[in-house]
Parts: structure tokens; C-alpha cells; sequence
């Protein structure tokens, strides 16, 4: 695909071993300063319950600060896991949000519970969780509720979605399976594709252009629009790259295993010793994985936005180190063709972590 490649970012806040919570909640807004100046457009933050290695509990809290700290940079949440909430309170914190920051903010919405099943009925407690069966009902109450226009049979239609008028935010669906992807199209709004999930990841070009397929125009989109979520770890050398992926694929495999804890240094998942089935599963997740050198991930991003149709790519890296995370982002950044927004661009010294 011959285009300019609009590149954005996934943060799942990872805690490192040894580390603390507090220090990945800092170092995700320093990263959202850091990628900003360095010419990204978009900024997600996910939703993780009950599990030490990613210290993002409530996007909308972390997407007021990450606003907050930036200037231009679009700011959202990847995604909330709806089933858990109200779909009245989250038009609320989201319609606050872009009243605070007109033209910024994304409601990224989730299907999946983002948690084992005692953690979601601890998030519904003392009612009972809610069946997925009520998805499609959910979305489109938060759509009427964000957009002040439920239906007036709606036995809510009297309660406003505070505060007052003001723009929406835009309201993306994510997913990995075709139930997200066709509720999507059905609603008319946009999809984002997570590909770094590595879920059956060959079926994702087919699941994109069935959405394409179905999409119907709405009051919020005339023409399908697609991104995708993928995993890269860039370094200066190919090898480098590989040496610093251990420590992630090490977490994720730790994490398959039921095993709490958070991203392991680099030297503990080179001298862990893999089975051999171990190896063949983190053989298996790596392979949608792209790590290497900047000529190689930049290739490897072009292959993944012409298999999807879409320049619109957003990146998950995950490693220990806070500086070899940045400096991933940054070499992607440069290699792509980003434009940076400030006359230092955002080198690893101007992304400390901010001071508590």
C-alpha cells in the first residue's frame, strides 16, 4: 500500500517485576508526552481487572490525565469493557472528557469482560453480571445516551447524559472476533481490528472486509473505517530487538500459565529454561508479533496495512525497560515518517517518567 502510514498507540500501563503500579501509571502518561513530539495521533489506554501486570484499571481516569498532559494528541480508551457498566455512566465520564478536551477524545468499546469471571461479578456486585447477549442493547443505549437522542419509548428518554450540550467523542468498537466487527458495521461505526491479541490472527483480514461488507452509513460515519492494533518491539539491530522481546514473551507466557507477577527483566527470561511445549506456544503468539530492526518493522507495518486495507495502525510495545519502550517508539516513529511536533523530538531524556 503506497500512503502515509497514521500511527497511534495502545498502552496496557505493564508493570515490570520488582516494580510498582504507581510507576507504570507515570510512565504511561510520560510515554503519551513522549510519542505526542514525536509525531503520533492517537493515544489508548486499555482496561485490565484484577491482574498484577497491567496497572490500567479505569481508562477514563487515566484519559483525563494522558489529555491533560498532551496538547493535539487524540486521547481514548482501548477499550472500556462495557458489559461491566451502565452505559448512562459512561456517556457521562466520556461526555465530560470532550467537554474538557473538544475534538480529542475516543470511546473505545470492548466486548470482552477484560477479567476472569469472580473479578467480573465483583465488578457488578451485589447485581449480577451481565450476559453478552446484552452487548448490542448496551451500545446503542450509550450511543442515544452520548448523543442526547434515545429513542423517546426508551424508558430512560427523560434522563440527560450530563454535562450539557457539547460535541461526542468518537466511539470506536474493538474486537478480535466477527461478532464485534459485525455489530460495528451494523451501527456504522468504526473498527478496530486487534491483531496483537494473536487470536486466530489469520482470520482477521477476512474479519475486517466482512466489515466493509456489511457497514452500513450512520449519523456518525458515512464510510467504513478500520484500524488495526498490532505488537512491535523495535532496537537499533534486529538481535536487540529479539534480546529485549524475551522479557515479553516470558510475561505473556507466565500469564498462560496462571503465574502473577509482573514483566520480568531481560536476564531472567534468557536463563528461564523453556519446555519445549513452552517454546513452541511462545513460537506460536510471536508469530503476529513484529520485533526487529527499523527497515524490518517498518516492512512488516506495510505488509499489515495492505493485508488490512488501512494506514490507520496503532502499537502495543511491551518490555522491562522504560527507555528501550520509548526509544522503540521512537525508532518506529522515525523510520515511518512521522512528523515531529516539537524541535526536540522526544528523545528518552524528555520521557521521564512525570514526578508524582
Amino acid at each position: 500500500m503506497e500512503a502515509t502510514l497514521h500511527l497511534g498507540v495502545v498502552d496496557q500501563s505493564p508493570v515490570r517485576a520488582g516494580g510498582m503500579a504507581a510507576d507504570a501509571l507515570r510512565e504511561t502518561i510520560a510515554l503519551a508526552v513522549a510519542t505526542e513530539a514525536m509525531g503520533y495521533e492517537r493515544y489508548w489506554v486499555a482496561e485490565h481487572h484484577n491482574v498484577p501486570n497491567f496497572a490500567g484499571t479505569s481508562p477514563e481516569i487515566l484519559v483525563g490525565q494522558i489529555a491533560a498532559h498532551t496538547q493535539r494528541i487524540r486521547v481514548g480508551s482501548g477499550g472500556v469493557m462495557l458489559s461491566h457498566y451502565s452505559a448512562f455512566k459512561v456517556a457521562e465520564n466520556f461526555r465530560l472528557l470532550e467537554t474538557l478536551y473538544p475534538g480529542r477524545i475516543d470511546l473505545g468499546i470492548g466486548r470482552a469482560p477484560g477479567s476472569d469471571q469472580l473479578t467480573a461479578a465483583a465488578l457488578s456486585y451485589p447485581g449480577r453480571p451481565r450476559d453478552i447477549s446484552y452487548f448490542p442493547e448496551q451500545i446503542t443505549d450509550l450511543l442515544g445516551c452520548l448523543g442526547d437522542d434515545l429513542d423517546p419509548q426508551h424508558p430512560f428518554a427523560a434522563v440527560h447524559a450530563g454535562p450539557g450540550k457539547g460535541t461526542m467523542p468518537e466511539v470506536w468498537l474493538l474486537g478480535s472476533r466477527t461478532e464485534s466487527a459485525y455489530l460495528a458495521a451494523m451501527l456504522g461505526l468504526p473498527f478496530s481490528y486487534a491483531h496483537f491479541f494473536a487470536i486466530a490472527v489469520e482470520d482477521g483480514p477476512a474479519i475486517v472486509e466482512g466489515y466493509r461488507r456489511h457497514f452500513r452509513p450512520s449519523a456518525y460515519l458515512s464510510e467504513p473505517k478500520v484500524g488495526v492494533g498490532v505488537h512491535i518491539l523495535c532496537a537499533e539491530t534486529e538481535a536487540e530487538a529479539r534480546r529485549l522481546a524475551a522479557s515479553r514473551n516470558l510475561a505473556k507466557l507466565k500469564t498462560a500459565l496462571g503465574q502473577r507477577g509482573g514483566v520480568p527483566s531481560v536476564e531472567t527470561a534468557l536463563a528461564y529454561h523453556y519446555s519445549p511445549q513452552e517454546l513452541a506456544y511462545i513460537a506460536e503468539f510471536s508469530r503476529s508479533y513484529i520485533d526487529g530492526n527499523p527497515p524490518q518493522v517498518k516492512a512488516a507495518l506495510e505488509a499489515i496495512a495492505e493485508q488490512y486495507q488501512t494506514t490507520d495502525i496503532s502499537i502495543v510495545t511491551i518490555c522491562y525497560g522504560f527507555a528501550e519502550r520509548v526509544r522503540s517508539y521512537e525508532l518506529v516513529a522515525e523510520v515511518c515518517g512521522l512528523k515531529p511536533q516539537t524541535a526536540s523530538s522526544a528523545s528518552t531524556e524528555s520521557a521521564k517518567p512525570c514526578a508524582s
